[in-house]
């Protein structure tokens, strides 16, 4: 019996082989490498997919720092663009201010130059009050628009305001110090529009 068993195992192998090769005779000959290929190929096409990974990755954080630095340099040129606009509008009047000042400075040499006489004189008393009207009206409208003027006597020459135009020796004051304005100096806003002319104490010879 066993040995029955033996002799049929035995020929039903090569039938089973004989089957095997009958049902590969159409496959053709190209599928049946590369289906031997694949599993010696998986390992290295698992290497190329990490690859491309990590290059995508590589290429997101470059886009997303291109968008960082995108973002802030728009930033910046809206802030520079406001900052522009702010300064038209803030000193948009210089030009025109700096010539009015000769204005100003006429209207107070005429103011400095009357007499005591002249504002008690009933008849010359309007003249007077309208003159020193005007030139506080164009103080006013000067403030209103950010332009002010400097001080100076008394005060230390800053040389960022005050132009020297002289020394002038002097006991009773600190060497630099301004003891005398020739032509009154004006800022506006932050910025100089006009600086005052001086003259500074020094130390008698």
């Amino acid at each position: 019996m066993n040995g029955n068993f033996a002799d049929m195992n035995d020929n039903d192998t090569p039938r089973e082989d004989a089957a095997k090769e009958e049902e590969l005779k159409g496959v053709p000959e190209e599928f049946l490498e590369d289906s031997d290929n694949a599993q010696d190929e998986s390992g290295e096409g698992s290497d190329q997919v990490a690859e491309a990974l990590e290059a995508l990755r590589n290429d997101l954080e470059t886009a997303k720092q291109d968008v960082l630095y995108a973002r802030a340099e728009t930033q910046n040129v809206r802030r520079r663009a406001e900052k522009d606009v702010a300064d038209a509008r803030n000193y948009a009047a210089t030009g025109f201010a700096r010539d009015v000042l000769s204005v100003w400075d006429n209207l107070s040499r005429a103011v400095g130059a009357i007499p005591d006489s002249l504002r008690e004189d009933e008849k010359m008393k309007g003249l007077v009050a309208g003159i020193e009207a005007t030139q506080r009206e164009l103080e006013k409208v000067f403030k209103q628009h950010g332009i002010t003027r400097i001080a100076s006597q008394g005060m230390p020459l800053d040389p960022n305001q005050h132009q020297a135009m002289m020394e002038v020796p002097s006991d009773e004051h600190e060497p630099g110090t301004i003891v005398q304005e020739m032509q009154s100096g004006w800022m506006i806003k932050d910025r100089l529009l006009r600086p005052a002319m001086v003259g500074v104490a020094k130390k008698p010879d």
